[in-house]
Protein backbone atom coordinates (compact mmCIF):
# COMPACT_ATOMS: atom_id res chain seq x y z
CA UNK A 1 0.00 0.00 0.00
CA UNK A 2 3.01 2.14 -0.32
CA UNK A 3 1.84 3.87 -3.53
CA UNK A 4 -1.35 5.95 -1.61
CA UNK A 5 -1.27 7.99 1.26
CA UNK A 6 -3.44 5.90 3.61
CA UNK A 7 -2.24 7.31 6.62
CA UNK A 8 -4.67 10.16 6.12
CA UNK A 9 -7.44 7.76 5.74
CA UNK A 10 -6.81 4.43 7.16
CA UNK A 11 -8.31 1.34 5.28
CA UNK A 12 -10.27 -1.67 6.35
CA UNK A 13 -9.37 -5.06 6.33
CA UNK A 14 -12.23 -5.54 3.42
CA UNK A 15 -10.67 -2.19 1.58
CA UNK A 16 -7.10 -3.13 1.76
CA UNK A 17 -7.35 -6.58 0.42
CA UNK A 18 -10.01 -5.06 -2.67
CA UNK A 19 -7.11 -2.75 -3.29
CA UNK A 20 -4.29 -5.42 -2.87
CA UNK A 21 -6.74 -7.75 -5.57
CA UNK A 22 -6.96 -4.87 -8.20
CA UNK A 23 -3.10 -3.69 -7.65
CA UNK A 24 -2.19 -7.65 -8.48
CA UNK A 25 -4.55 -7.66 -11.34
CA UNK A 26 -3.44 -4.86 -12.78
CA UNK A 27 0.26 -5.78 -12.87
CA UNK A 28 -0.04 -9.16 -13.38
CA UNK A 29 -2.88 -9.42 -16.05
CA UNK A 30 -3.43 -5.79 -17.47
CA UNK A 31 -0.10 -4.43 -18.19
CA UNK A 32 0.88 -7.22 -19.92
CA UNK A 33 -1.64 -6.94 -22.25
CA UNK A 34 -2.62 -3.41 -22.54
CA UNK A 35 -0.13 -3.29 -26.10
CA UNK A 36 -1.84 -5.68 -27.99
CA UNK A 37 -5.54 -4.40 -26.92
CA UNK A 38 -4.17 -0.82 -27.97
CA UNK A 39 -3.14 -2.41 -31.62
CA UNK A 40 -6.22 -4.62 -31.96
CA UNK A 41 -7.87 -0.95 -32.06
CA UNK A 42 -11.79 -2.50 -31.76
CA UNK A 43 -11.80 -5.51 -30.26
CA UNK A 44 -13.13 -5.93 -26.73
CA UNK A 45 -10.51 -7.88 -24.40
CA UNK A 46 -13.22 -10.80 -23.20
CA UNK A 47 -10.36 -12.81 -21.65
CA UNK A 48 -9.10 -10.36 -19.19
CA UNK A 49 -13.14 -9.40 -18.62
CA UNK A 50 -13.63 -13.07 -17.69
CA UNK A 51 -10.58 -12.78 -15.93
CA UNK A 52 -11.69 -9.87 -13.67
CA UNK A 53 -15.37 -11.30 -13.17
CA UNK A 54 -14.21 -14.74 -11.66
CA UNK A 55 -12.20 -12.96 -9.00
CA UNK A 56 -15.24 -10.35 -8.24
CA UNK A 57 -13.90 -7.38 -9.78
CA UNK A 58 -16.19 -6.34 -12.36
CA UNK A 59 -18.71 -6.83 -9.60
CA UNK A 60 -17.17 -5.40 -6.09
CA UNK A 61 -18.92 -2.34 -6.21
CA UNK A 62 -22.43 -4.28 -6.39
CA UNK A 63 -24.73 -4.78 -3.50
CA UNK A 64 -24.10 -7.89 -1.39
CA UNK A 65 -27.92 -8.56 -1.67
CA UNK A 66 -27.57 -8.92 -5.76
CA UNK A 67 -24.61 -11.20 -5.16
CA UNK A 68 -22.31 -8.32 -5.33
CA UNK A 69 -18.85 -7.90 -3.53
CA UNK A 70 -20.74 -5.17 -1.24
CA UNK A 71 -18.22 -2.56 -1.48
CA UNK A 72 -20.71 0.53 -2.53
CA UNK A 73 -19.27 3.34 -0.88
CA UNK A 74 -17.47 5.52 -3.55
CA UNK A 75 -14.13 5.47 -1.39
CA UNK A 76 -13.26 2.29 -2.22
CA UNK A 77 -14.66 2.26 -5.56
CA UNK A 78 -12.16 5.26 -6.23
CA UNK A 79 -9.55 2.96 -4.33
CA UNK A 80 -9.70 0.31 -6.91
CA UNK A 81 -9.99 2.39 -10.09
CA UNK A 82 -7.18 3.97 -9.36
CA UNK A 83 -5.09 0.68 -8.73
CA UNK A 84 -6.59 -0.90 -12.00
CA UNK A 85 -5.76 2.00 -13.88
CA UNK A 86 -2.44 2.36 -13.24
CA UNK A 87 -2.15 -0.93 -15.07
CA UNK A 88 -4.40 0.49 -18.43
CA UNK A 89 -6.65 3.65 -18.36
CA UNK A 90 -8.92 1.75 -21.09
CA UNK A 91 -8.93 -1.57 -19.71
CA UNK A 92 -9.37 -0.46 -16.16
CA UNK A 93 -12.38 1.87 -17.08
CA UNK A 94 -13.95 -1.59 -18.61
CA UNK A 95 -13.92 -3.57 -16.58
CA UNK A 96 -15.72 -1.38 -13.73
CA UNK A 97 -18.29 -0.38 -16.57
CA UNK A 98 -20.44 -2.71 -14.74
CA UNK A 99 -20.77 0.10 -12.18
CA UNK A 100 -21.73 2.76 -14.64
CA UNK A 101 -24.99 0.79 -15.46
CA UNK A 102 -25.93 0.11 -12.05
CA UNK A 103 -25.77 3.77 -10.44
CA UNK A 104 -29.13 4.61 -12.25
CA UNK A 105 -30.63 1.36 -11.65
CA UNK A 106 -29.72 1.54 -7.94
CA UNK A 107 -31.00 5.20 -8.31
CA UNK A 108 -34.63 5.04 -9.94
CA UNK A 109 -35.03 1.16 -9.69
CA UNK A 110 -37.55 -0.62 -7.88
CA UNK A 111 -36.59 -3.77 -5.62
CA UNK A 112 -37.98 -6.07 -8.30
CA UNK A 113 -35.74 -4.31 -11.16
CA UNK A 114 -32.99 -4.61 -9.32
CA UNK A 115 -32.90 -8.17 -8.53
CA UNK A 116 -33.99 -8.70 -11.69
CA UNK A 117 -31.17 -6.53 -13.66
CA UNK A 118 -28.23 -6.74 -10.97
CA UNK A 119 -27.95 -9.70 -10.03
CA UNK A 120 -26.62 -10.96 -13.20
CA UNK A 121 -23.73 -8.82 -13.26
CA UNK A 122 -22.44 -10.28 -9.81
CA UNK A 123 -21.37 -13.65 -11.09
CA UNK A 124 -18.17 -15.13 -13.04
CA UNK A 125 -20.16 -15.01 -16.31
CA UNK A 126 -21.56 -11.55 -15.94
CA UNK A 127 -22.52 -10.09 -19.07
CA UNK A 128 -21.47 -6.58 -20.17
CA UNK A 129 -23.65 -3.09 -19.65
CA UNK A 130 -24.43 -0.29 -21.17
CA UNK A 131 -25.55 3.42 -20.53
CA UNK A 132 -26.73 5.49 -23.72
CA UNK A 133 -27.65 9.26 -23.40
CA UNK A 134 -25.37 10.93 -26.04
CA UNK A 135 -26.65 11.52 -29.53
CA UNK A 136 -25.45 13.39 -32.33
CA UNK A 137 -26.65 16.35 -31.10
CA UNK A 138 -27.05 16.20 -27.85
CA UNK A 139 -23.36 15.53 -25.85
CA UNK A 140 -22.56 17.97 -23.15
CA UNK A 141 -26.19 19.40 -23.23
CA UNK A 142 -28.25 16.45 -22.34
CA UNK A 143 -31.47 17.67 -22.41
CA UNK A 144 -31.69 18.31 -25.93
CA UNK A 145 -31.98 14.81 -26.59
CA UNK A 146 -34.43 13.71 -29.21
CA UNK A 147 -34.62 9.89 -29.13
CA UNK A 148 -38.35 10.22 -28.26
CA UNK A 149 -40.67 7.14 -25.93
CA UNK A 150 -44.03 7.22 -27.42
CA UNK A 151 -46.44 5.47 -25.01
CA UNK A 152 -48.28 2.36 -26.66
CA UNK A 153 -50.03 -0.48 -25.10
CA UNK A 154 -48.44 -1.80 -21.98
CA UNK A 155 -45.12 -0.35 -22.64
CA UNK A 156 -43.15 2.48 -24.94
CA UNK A 157 -41.75 2.49 -28.58
CA UNK A 158 -38.49 3.87 -28.77
CA UNK A 159 -36.81 5.85 -31.75
CA UNK A 160 -33.95 7.89 -32.19
CA UNK A 161 -30.36 7.17 -32.32
CA UNK A 162 -28.02 7.13 -29.69
CA UNK A 163 -23.60 8.44 -30.22
CA UNK A 164 -19.91 7.13 -28.80
CA UNK A 165 -22.15 4.76 -26.80
CA UNK A 166 -19.43 2.72 -24.25
CA UNK A 167 -19.96 -1.47 -25.25
CA UNK A 168 -22.77 -0.85 -27.48
CA UNK A 169 -23.08 -3.93 -29.66
CA UNK A 170 -20.92 -5.80 -26.75
CA UNK A 171 -23.22 -5.40 -23.86
CA UNK A 172 -26.57 -6.95 -22.93
CA UNK A 173 -28.07 -5.02 -20.78
CA UNK A 174 -28.92 -0.83 -21.43
CA UNK A 175 -29.89 2.05 -19.50
CA UNK A 176 -31.08 3.95 -22.29
CA UNK A 177 -32.16 7.77 -21.72
CA UNK A 178 -35.19 9.36 -24.01
CA UNK A 179 -37.76 11.54 -23.62
CA UNK A 180 -41.17 10.94 -23.15
CA UNK A 181 -42.14 14.51 -23.51
CA UNK A 182 -40.34 15.76 -26.43
CA UNK A 183 -41.43 19.57 -25.02
CA UNK A 184 -39.95 19.80 -21.47
CA UNK A 185 -36.25 19.60 -22.05
CA UNK A 186 -35.04 18.06 -19.03
CA UNK A 187 -38.26 17.33 -17.75
CA UNK A 188 -39.08 15.17 -20.36
CA UNK A 189 -36.27 12.92 -19.92
CA UNK A 190 -37.56 9.16 -18.58
CA UNK A 191 -35.06 6.51 -18.18
CA UNK A 192 -35.24 2.99 -19.54
CA UNK A 193 -33.82 -1.07 -19.18
CA UNK A 194 -33.48 -3.14 -22.25
CA UNK A 195 -31.81 -6.03 -23.90
CA UNK A 196 -29.49 -6.49 -26.72
CA UNK A 197 -31.95 -8.86 -28.55
CA UNK A 198 -34.82 -6.64 -28.31
CA UNK A 199 -36.98 -6.03 -31.59
CA UNK A 200 -36.11 -2.67 -33.19
CA UNK A 201 -32.20 -1.89 -31.44
CA UNK A 202 -29.64 -2.40 -33.82
CA UNK A 203 -25.86 -1.07 -33.66
CA UNK A 204 -23.40 1.01 -36.25
CA UNK A 205 -19.86 -0.30 -36.77
CA UNK A 206 -16.91 0.33 -33.79
CA UNK A 207 -15.83 3.70 -33.88
CA UNK A 208 -12.19 3.71 -34.24
CA UNK A 209 -10.71 6.48 -31.72
CA UNK A 210 -7.85 8.15 -30.40
CA UNK A 211 -7.03 6.25 -26.89
CA UNK A 212 -8.68 4.44 -25.01
CA UNK A 213 -9.73 1.10 -27.23
CA UNK A 214 -10.27 -1.37 -24.63
CA UNK A 215 -13.40 0.39 -24.83
CA UNK A 216 -15.38 -0.57 -27.84
CA UNK A 217 -18.05 2.19 -29.23
CA UNK A 218 -20.79 2.14 -31.01
CA UNK A 219 -24.02 3.99 -32.44
CA UNK A 220 -27.23 2.50 -31.37
CA UNK A 221 -30.10 2.84 -33.49
CA UNK A 222 -34.02 2.37 -31.70
CA UNK A 223 -36.53 1.99 -34.80
CA UNK A 224 -39.93 1.16 -32.98
CA UNK A 225 -37.97 -0.66 -30.47
CA UNK A 226 -40.89 -1.91 -27.80
CA UNK A 227 -39.89 -1.50 -24.27
CA UNK A 228 -42.47 -3.05 -21.52
CA UNK A 229 -43.79 -0.35 -18.86
CA UNK A 230 -41.96 -2.23 -16.16
CA UNK A 231 -38.87 -1.66 -17.33
CA UNK A 232 -39.26 2.05 -16.65
CA UNK A 233 -36.50 3.12 -14.71
CA UNK A 234 -38.57 5.64 -11.99
CA UNK A 235 -41.43 8.14 -13.02
CA UNK A 236 -42.11 9.38 -16.27
CA UNK A 237 -39.88 12.75 -16.48
CA UNK A 238 -37.17 11.65 -13.57
CA UNK A 239 -35.04 10.27 -16.03
CA UNK A 240 -32.87 13.51 -15.89
CA UNK A 241 -32.72 13.87 -12.66
CA UNK A 242 -31.56 10.45 -11.59
CA UNK A 243 -28.87 10.62 -14.45
CA UNK A 244 -27.55 14.31 -13.16
CA UNK A 245 -27.16 12.36 -9.38
CA UNK A 246 -25.35 9.05 -11.23
CA UNK A 247 -22.99 11.74 -12.51
CA UNK A 248 -21.75 12.75 -8.86
CA UNK A 249 -20.13 9.24 -7.79
CA UNK A 250 -19.27 8.06 -12.05
CA UNK A 251 -16.98 11.66 -12.27
CA UNK A 252 -15.55 11.12 -9.06
CA UNK A 253 -14.36 7.46 -10.18
CA UNK A 254 -13.30 8.87 -13.17
CA UNK A 255 -11.42 11.43 -11.01
CA UNK A 256 -9.62 8.25 -9.90
CA UNK A 257 -9.40 6.56 -13.25
CA UNK A 258 -7.40 9.78 -14.08
CA UNK A 259 -5.55 9.56 -11.69
CA UNK A 260 -4.46 6.26 -11.98
CA UNK A 261 -2.84 6.85 -15.72
CA UNK A 262 -1.30 9.82 -14.24
CA UNK A 263 0.24 8.02 -11.62
CA UNK A 264 1.63 5.32 -14.04
CA UNK A 265 3.32 8.24 -16.21
CA UNK A 266 4.87 9.52 -13.17
CA UNK A 267 6.52 6.06 -11.93
CA UNK A 268 7.47 5.64 -15.71
CA UNK A 269 9.19 8.77 -15.82
CA UNK A 270 10.78 8.58 -12.73
CA UNK A 271 12.20 5.26 -12.82
CA UNK A 272 13.41 6.01 -16.32
CA UNK A 273 15.20 9.12 -15.12
CA UNK A 274 17.20 7.24 -12.96
CA UNK A 275 18.47 5.05 -15.39
CA UNK A 276 18.96 7.25 -18.44
CA UNK A 277 22.53 8.84 -18.43
CA UNK A 278 23.31 12.39 -20.07
CA UNK A 279 25.77 14.57 -19.94
CA UNK A 280 27.57 11.93 -16.95
CA UNK A 281 24.72 11.61 -14.62
CA UNK A 282 20.87 10.30 -14.67
CA UNK A 283 19.31 13.04 -16.17
CA UNK A 284 16.93 12.79 -12.73
CA UNK A 285 20.22 14.93 -11.40
CA UNK A 286 19.67 17.82 -13.86
CA UNK A 287 17.35 20.57 -12.85
CA UNK A 288 14.87 20.53 -16.07
CA UNK A 289 13.52 16.72 -15.26
CA UNK A 290 14.02 16.80 -11.89
CA UNK A 291 11.41 20.10 -11.65
CA UNK A 292 9.07 18.62 -14.13
CA UNK A 293 9.19 15.03 -12.17
CA UNK A 294 8.35 17.46 -8.87
CA UNK A 295 5.38 18.80 -10.67
CA UNK A 296 3.93 15.70 -11.51
CA UNK A 297 3.92 14.39 -7.91
CA UNK A 298 2.62 17.95 -6.80
CA UNK A 299 -0.37 17.21 -9.43
CA UNK A 300 -0.83 13.82 -8.70
CA UNK A 301 -1.49 14.19 -5.33
CA UNK A 302 -3.83 16.84 -5.72
CA UNK A 303 -5.69 15.05 -8.04
CA UNK A 304 -6.11 12.28 -5.38
CA UNK A 305 -6.74 14.14 -2.65
CA UNK A 306 -9.41 16.48 -4.47
CA UNK A 307 -11.05 12.75 -5.56
CA UNK A 308 -10.66 11.19 -2.25
CA UNK A 309 -12.75 14.57 -0.70
CA UNK A 310 -15.33 14.15 -3.30
CA UNK A 311 -16.16 9.93 -2.47
CA UNK A 312 -15.91 11.22 1.33
CA UNK A 313 -18.84 13.85 1.25
CA UNK A 314 -20.69 11.59 -1.53
CA UNK A 315 -20.03 8.28 1.61
CA UNK A 316 -21.27 10.70 4.02
CA UNK A 317 -24.48 11.43 2.36
CA UNK A 318 -23.52 15.79 1.29
CA UNK A 319 -23.96 17.45 -1.37
CA UNK A 320 -20.73 16.71 -3.86
CA UNK A 321 -21.78 17.89 -7.23
CA UNK A 322 -19.01 20.69 -7.26
CA UNK A 323 -16.31 18.52 -5.51
CA UNK A 324 -16.66 15.95 -7.88
CA UNK A 325 -16.68 18.19 -10.71
CA UNK A 326 -13.35 19.65 -9.21
CA UNK A 327 -12.23 16.21 -8.51
CA UNK A 328 -12.84 15.02 -12.40
CA UNK A 329 -11.49 18.24 -14.00
CA UNK A 330 -8.35 18.10 -11.66
CA UNK A 331 -7.33 14.86 -12.36
CA UNK A 332 -8.09 14.78 -15.94
CA UNK A 333 -6.12 17.76 -16.56
CA UNK A 334 -3.26 16.20 -13.92
CA UNK A 335 -3.28 13.19 -16.72
CA UNK A 336 -3.15 15.38 -19.32
CA UNK A 337 0.01 17.01 -17.75
CA UNK A 338 1.66 13.62 -16.11
CA UNK A 339 1.49 12.08 -19.49
CA UNK A 340 2.44 14.69 -21.78
CA UNK A 341 5.25 14.81 -18.90
CA UNK A 342 6.46 11.32 -18.89
CA UNK A 343 6.47 11.51 -23.06
CA UNK A 344 8.75 14.63 -22.69
CA UNK A 345 11.32 13.07 -19.97
CA UNK A 346 11.68 9.81 -22.12
CA UNK A 347 12.81 12.09 -25.46
CA UNK A 348 12.38 10.19 -28.64
CA UNK A 349 11.69 7.05 -26.44
CA UNK A 350 8.87 8.43 -25.16
CA UNK A 351 7.49 9.07 -28.89
CA UNK A 352 7.89 5.49 -29.65
CA UNK A 353 5.32 3.04 -29.43
CA UNK A 354 7.78 0.48 -27.76
CA UNK A 355 7.23 2.06 -24.88
CA UNK A 356 3.67 2.77 -23.24
CA UNK A 357 3.55 6.31 -22.54
CA UNK A 358 2.80 7.69 -26.13
CA UNK A 359 -0.17 5.40 -25.53
CA UNK A 360 -1.26 6.95 -22.09
CA UNK A 361 -1.18 10.17 -23.51
CA UNK A 362 -3.38 9.34 -26.24
CA UNK A 363 -5.69 7.68 -23.64
CA UNK A 364 -5.85 10.52 -20.88
CA UNK A 365 -7.20 12.73 -23.07
CA UNK A 366 -10.67 11.15 -23.68
CA UNK A 367 -11.06 12.12 -19.36
CA UNK A 368 -11.24 15.59 -20.15
CA UNK A 369 -13.89 14.92 -22.82
CA UNK A 370 -16.14 11.88 -21.05
CA UNK A 371 -18.57 12.85 -18.74
CA UNK A 372 -19.05 15.99 -19.15
CA UNK A 373 -15.65 18.01 -20.64
CA UNK A 374 -13.49 20.46 -19.34
CA UNK A 375 -15.84 23.08 -20.23
CA UNK A 376 -18.37 21.61 -18.42
CA UNK A 377 -16.79 20.89 -15.01
CA UNK A 378 -15.98 24.89 -14.82
CA UNK A 379 -19.58 25.67 -15.50
CA UNK A 380 -20.72 23.26 -13.29
CA UNK A 381 -17.95 24.45 -10.38
CA UNK A 382 -19.09 28.15 -11.33
CA UNK A 383 -22.52 27.90 -10.59
CA UNK A 384 -22.32 26.43 -7.43
CA UNK A 385 -20.02 30.04 -6.08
Amino acid sequence: MSDLPTELVPLSEQQRDIVELARAFARDEIRPRARAVDEADVETPWDLWRKAAKVGITGFMLPEEFGGGGCTDVFTQVLVQEELCVGDLGIGNLLCSNGFFADPVLELGTEEQKREWLTPLAGPDTPMTALATTEPGAGSDAASMLTTAQRTAGGYRLNGQKVWISNAGEAEQYVVFAKTDPDRRSRGVSAFLLRKDTEGVSFGEPMRKMGQRAIVCREVLFEDAYVPEEHRLGAEGEGFPGLMGTFDISRTVLGAAATGVARAAYEYARDYARERRQFGKPIIEHQAVAFRLADMRTRLEQARLMTWRAAKRLDAGLNATAEAAMAKLTASETAAYCTWAAVQTLGGWGYSREFPVEQWMRDAKLEEIEEGTSDIMRLVISRSL
